[in-house]
């Protein structure tokens, strides 16, 4: 039997849409960790194995999200860098600073954080930072796919970049996220990815490459893409969600504010209708997407 081909090769070749598939996260903890990552990335690392795994139940008991990062290239010994932000949809935020010893995270609320209230971690980050997954042993597209992007956006953010462990969506690597609101980039090349973020900077979204906002249910993040390209309101601001109710077990209508005052009615199916297929280069059996169907959309009185 022949190789499967990679995951974001096949994705690529089936022309699967990016829209809506974006992790739901809400609290993120980002721990500089330099050298190797394994598959579960907290708990394959140097980091102390006691450590790494009471870090990782106390972040899952959170329901926080708990990363490894690392600057892109070879980077001297320096101290460590580790980050605390919420991206929720009314308020997101970064904190950070110098992290002596990774067990103070351990004496931490992460619950706060998930729940947006700021713990006085670390001085607030005023621009926004950068994720780039690089995890090539939870998935070799990452790292085929996710290094080359990280060294590329050095030169145009510098320091703000970083190389990360798993965010989800390897098929759609290379995947970006944007912090402190949230939106996930998937197939972004080297060669894209100082467009998309010159954009992102300039408080814009590049559609072509966008997953969805990691506080918002898959539907929504599908609801806001169609709304996005039928109205061409790219703005971060522009679509604001007032609401979304499901209409049956596929469909759901969800509501948006827009920037132009009028409010928008997006309905769409959700269902897992497309060939079953290999969803990552490790799966074991090939299961359907989830896929998403503009029903309608049109403005409508508040």
């Amino acid at each position: 039997m022949p190789e499967a081909p990679p995951c974001a090769l096949l994705s690529r070749l089936l022309g699967e849409p990016l829209l809506g598939t974006a992790s739901r996260v809400r609290g993120w903890v980002l721990l500089e960790q330099p050298g190797p990552w394994g598959r579960e990335a907290v708990l394959e690392s140097r980091l102390d194995r006691d450590l790494a795994g009471a870090l990782h139940r106390h972040a899952d008991a959170a329901d926080a999200r708990l990363l490894l990062i690392r600057p892109p290239g070879r980077v001297p010994s320096r101290p460590r860098r580790c980050f605390l932000a919420h991206t929720g949809r009314r308020d997101h935020w970064v904190e950070g600073r110098v992290l002596e010893d990774p067990a103070e995270l351990l004496d931490l609320d992460l619950g706060r954080v998930v729940a947006g209230q700021r713990p006085g971690f670390g001085e607030p980050v005023s621009g926004p930072l950068y994720l780039v997954c690089t995890n090539g042993r939870h998935d070799r597209c990452c790292a085929t796919y996710g290094r080359p992007l990280a060294q590329e956006l050095v030169a145009t953010v510098g320091d703000r970049v970083w190389e990360c462990s798993h965010v989800g969506g390897d098929r759609f690597a290379a995947n970006l996220v944007c912090l402190p609101d949230g939106r996930y980039f998937g197939r972004v090349g080297p060669e894209e990815g100082p467009k998309v973020v010159d954009r992102y900077e300039r408080g814009l979204i590049d559609l072509d490459h966008y997953r969805g906002r990691c506080s918002d249910p898959w539907v929504v993040q599908a609801a806001e893409w169609f709304a996005r390209r039928r109205t061409g309101l790219l703005g971060l601001d522009q679509l604001v969600l007032a609401g979304h109710r499901r209409l049956d077990q596929e469909v759901s209508a969800v509501r948006f504010f827009a920037a132009d005052g009028s409010w928008l009615r997006v309905v769409v199916r959700a269902a897992r209708t497309a060939e079953p297929r290999l969803l990552t280069c490790s799966s074991a059996e090939p299961e359907p997407p989830l896929t998403f169907t503009l029903l309608e959309l049109r403005a409508e009185s508040p």
